[in-house]
């Protein structure tokens, strides 16, 4: 069947010139989708964003809880439960929380610091907050909801907008250095 280079029929019928028309086609448009989807992340948009979403629960009311979260005297229990300061080295200095939106406070020797962002008492806590060995100006968000369960709280917590590679890290902190001493501060 025909003069012979390139013609070879395949076992389905085509040549072998349209089997490798149709290859390069295919690698064609799989170059052009990934060159797409380059040109959507061109526009800002990050489709890689980081998050932690967690929801401890505590055996103490919503009005107990935030009174913990939003008290520098009462949460200093909490820090020194967590055994954070002789972990990681950190000084010895007393936690500062303002009691007001837009205040800032500074926790765990002052390696974590930020900012009020909304405060809603015995329902919801909104903080900028950072971590000191992040870059100067590096702020993310840390949403406390507190729900009432049963006759305990829980809290709803989103963590938002920290740096990439940071999530596992941070969520294991939260864990060990936030949860587990808050429930025996509270117990």
């Amino acid at each position: 069947m025909g003069d012979g280079v390139g013609l070879a029929v395949l076992h389905d019928g085509r040549t072998r010139r349209q089997a490798i028309v149709g290859v390069v086609g295919t690698l064609s448009g799989l170059i052009l989708s990934s060159a797409v989807a380059e040109t959507a992340s061109a526009d800002g948009i990050s489709h890689n964003a980081e998050s932690i979403h967690q929801e401890p629960i505590f055996a103490a009311s919503p009005q107990r809880v935030y009174e913990v979260l939003t008290d520098a005297k009462q949460f200093a229990r909490v820090i020194l439960l967590s055994g954070a300061l002789e972990q990681m080295h950190l000084p010895d200095k007393p936690p500062e929380i303002s009691g007001k939106e837009g205040g800032r406070f500074a926790l765990y020797g002052g390696y974590i610091t930020g900012r009020q962002i909304e405060l809603v008492p015995n329902a919801r806590v909104v903080q900028a907050w950072r971590a000191g060995k992040w870059p100067a100006g590096v702020y993310s968000i840390a949403r406390f909801e507190l729900v009432a369960h049963g006759a305990g709280t829980r809290i709803v917590f989103d963590h938002t907008g920290f740096p990439n590679g940071e999530a596992e890290g941070l969520a294991s902190g939260w864990k060990a250095h936030y949860w587990e001493p808050l429930a025996k501060a509270l117990a």
